[in-house]
């Protein structure tokens, strides 16, 4: 992937390296990858006017009456897909979604976070994000039969699915998508591969391509990988740990090097901004039922709304790896898991943090203690709110947020709590393994 490739470059790239098929991916409004092939021979034309699709078969996203659609490829994502053969090759480009009168599509998830960056660039800024991707390996996708029973950093047998990470992130290298560092993760069968920071959008189109690649390449190895949150009960769940910062120029807005934490008003305001908001923005950070088992107190996962330097088990923190380094100054929202839309996720990071410097918020103080030992109390003194429980109380909270409303657009914002309230009915209507082990033998 490369920001300055032009339509020109595409097409020499293509006749290069024998490319055969071109994939035209876009994500609907959940964060999934959705797209199609078309031979080499349509991709002048397809670049220059875009491939009219259905858009009503693909669910929230169009209704019947407004089916016509435009998926227009966007060249600076262009990249070939290594794990096909190299011989009659294949390359994929992510894809602006248009109506037929060539304007954005309001349902396009990409379109909502580029219109956010472009007004906030207006105000001198970039938003920067680096996102750390958990996941679970299991056997197969029958069930969670994990392959190891490692834990964090272990390596040699209790890190079974080495060579599977180790060759994810080779080919996301071949792709120019560059991983920060991996490991195992705390949980059996969990990784985690980092990826090195960039600005919000070329980051959600390397999260779509990343999961896809990730799964296709533990496919190949006769293996499923998933990034569900809260696969198996009793171990860590699986995060999508967003560190980010806004820049102006060459210049991180959120240091400052006489404060005693190293953040700036901008960075304390914005960080407070994130956090007021945080239950707001929950269900597109947190947005499938599964989300919930994951964000409960024990297991690492952030509950409680409050902030810290070193401590992992509060919402966001303010990293301390290199203190008083300008370019490593951060702030890292602990909430969010790798099963939701990056692309949305991201443009609601940066509206909640922005609401805090519009607003001029003032920071609380760190709570440097493990918040999951205090009681309801200590924490109520401490005026200490917690997120959302499960998907119906993110709903509730989401249906009242002005906030996410105006971040989303009428239509995303609409249509997303219509297909949650769907997904919580499914879900509260079903019997579950819990019930039927607790109240079947005593009722």
């Amino acid at each position: 992937m490369n920001r300055e490739l032009s339509k020109k470059d595409v097409m020499e790239a293509c006749k290069d390296k024998d490319v055969k098929f071109i994939r035209l991916f876009f994500s609907d409004i959940a964060g999934q990858m959705k797209g199609f092939s078309i031979p080499v021979e349509e991709l002048e034309y397809a670049l220059e006017e875009g491939m009219g699709f259905d858009g009503s078969s693909i669910k929230g996203f169009a209704r019947i009456d407004e089916s016509d659609m435009v998926a227009l490829p966007d060249p600076s994502t262009f990249t070939m897909l290594p794990y096909r053969p190299r011989e009659k090759a294949v390359a994929a480009m992510i894809c602006d979604i248009l109506n037929p009168d060539r304007s954005p599509y309001e349902g396009d998830s990409r379109y909502i976070l580029r219109k956010k960056l472009q007004s906030i660039k207006k105000e001198g800024f970039t938003f920067y994000v680096g996102p750390e991707l958990e996941f679970f390996i299991f056997r197969d996708n029958k069930g969670t039969e994990t392959l190891d029973e490692g834990g964090y950093f272990d390596v040699t047998t209790l890190d079974a699915a080495a060579d599977v990470r180790r060759e994810i992130i080779l080919t996301l290298e071949e792709m120019g998508i560059r991983a920060e560092y991996s490991h195992h993760e705390v949980a059996p069968s969990q990784h985690e591969i980092d990826l090195r920071y960039t600005d919000a959008l070329t980051m959600a189109d390397i999260v779509m391509f990343y999961r896809m690649i990730a799964k296709e390449i533990a496919s190949k190895h006769g293996l499923y990988l998933t990034f569900m949150p809260k696969p198996i009960f009793g171990v860590n769940g699986s995060g999508m740990h967003t560190h980010q910062s806004l820049f102006q120029g060459e210049k991180n807005a959120f240091f400052d090097a006489n404060d005693k934490f190293y953040l700036s008003e901008t960075a304390k305001k914005y960080l407070t901004g994130l956090l007021r908001h945080s239950r707001e923005i929950t269900l597109v950070c947190n947005q499938w039922v599964n989300s919930y088992k994951r964000l409960v107190p024990g297991y690492e996962a952030p509950v409680y709304m409050c902030w810290a330097r070193r401590n992992r088990s509060t919402l966001i923190r303010v990293p301390m790896y290199k203190p008083g380094r300008e370019k490593s100054t951060r702030v890292e929202f602990r909430s969010p898991d790798p099963a939701c839309n990056p692309y949305l996720a991201f443009c609601c990071m940066v509206s909640a943090g922005l609401k805090g410097i519009e607003n001029n918020y003032t920071l609380p103080d760190p709570i440097e203690v493990d918040v999951y030992h205090l009681t309801e109390q200590e924490r109520n003194k401490m005026e200490v709110d917690m997120l959302p429980g499960s998907l119906i109380e993110a709903i509730e909270i989401a249906e009242k947020s002005q906030l996410l409303k105006e971040t989303l657009g009428e239509h995303i914002y609409s249509n997303l709590l219509a297909a949650k309230k769907i997904e919580w009915d499914e879900y509260r209507k079903r019997v579950h393994e819990y019930e039927i082990k607790t109240y079947l033998p005593i009722l």
